[in-house]
């Protein structure tokens, strides 16, 4: 088995992509993209932007090939969309790239309003196999929904992926450690890799409670798993790094997030915006004109 991690906070973008190859299959977990269209009321710097590109044409790439394709959940940063902003995935760019392709997502009971009508608008455009994430298939196996954070009334659902081949790798989207069912069962499923979101350590009400909780959660998997990557909402701020680092200490296994596993550098650029902004300047408009197809990131690559 071969996982390679395409697209999450620690390689510069929002999301949680990645794509397992096995002797059998190549599948594509989470084909989507974000770069926080604004954060402390800054839009993404332009050398964000050069890596969110990136990025994107890799996702793109690597949905012609895949045999299977997964979405966890329907947000922006999780599916290629049909009204995508700047930033994101349009779904425009992967039409009749892989016809047919097998496409696995939640039963539409599991929907929101917004991911019902994300939903109909992906399967109106895209020549795909859509199958419910509830059958599964060979090699390839699928959670019920399980809560998006914390297990609330209002909150949605996301469905996480096992598959095994000579390792099991486990992909649990958007689940921030929060709720104990959840880490329960990815327990359960007894994977060799783990690739999880952590907690979102970046929002200001995010509650001592919750936090312990994601700890003590994050604890319990490190001392379970073989391998533990940790990412996504919990790299949003340099505290995620600084987490990591004392889970590690705690754990004494390997704990990383997704940079250190694909040994690149570690770069949270949407934490670190606003130096972005102060050490390399913006032109006037650029986002406007960006929009507009009238400005490229060519003066900012610097982290491509």
């Amino acid at each position: 088995m071969q996982i390679d991690i395409i697209g999450t906070e620690s390689l510069g973008v929002r999301g949680l992509c990645c794509v397992v190859t096995t002797a059998e299959k190549k599948i594509l977990i989470d084909p989507g993209i974000a770069l926080g269209f604004i954060r402390n009321g800054q839009a993404p710097h332009p050398a964000q932007v050069a890596v969110g590109e990136a990025i994107r044409e890799r996702i793109i790439q690597t949905w012609a090939l895949a045999t299977d394709i997964v979405f966890s959940h329907f947000h922006g940063d999780h599916v290629p969309l049909a009204d995508a902003n700047p930033y994101q995935l349009d779904v425009g760019r992967v039409l009749n790239l892989n016809p047919g392709v097998r496409i696995w997502a939640k039963s539409s009971e599991y929907l929101s309003a917004k991911e019902n009508k994300r939903s109909a608008a992906l399967k109106k455009r895209l020549d795909a196999q859509w199958q419910d994430g509830g059958s599964g298939g060979h090699q390839l196996h699928f959670s019920d929904p399980v809560p998006h954070g914390e297990r609330t009334d209002r909150n949605e659902k996301v469905m996480m992926t096992r598959i095994e081949d000579d390792t099991v790798f486990v992909h649990a989207s958007d689940i921030q450690l929060l709720d104990d069912d959840t880490v329960d069962l990815v327990l359960e499923w007894q994977p060799d890799i783990l690739l999880a979101d952590g907690p979102p350590l970046y929002l200001e009400q995010l509650t001592s409670r919750q936090r312990d909780r994601a700890w003590q959660n994050a604890v319990r998997l490190a001392r379970s798993v073989d391998m533990l990557i940790l990412d996504h909402h919990l790299m949003r701020n340099r505290e995620g790094l600084q987490w990591l680092n004392r889970l590690f200490a705690v754990s004494g296994r390997r704990v990383l997030c997704a940079a250190d596993f694909m040994g690149l550098p570690r770069r949270l650029l949407e934490a670190e915006r606003k130096t972005l902004y102060a050490q390399m300047p913006v032109p006037l408009r650029w986002h406007q004109d960006y929009a507009k197809k009238k400005a490229t990131t060519t003066d900012f690559q610097f982290f491509v």
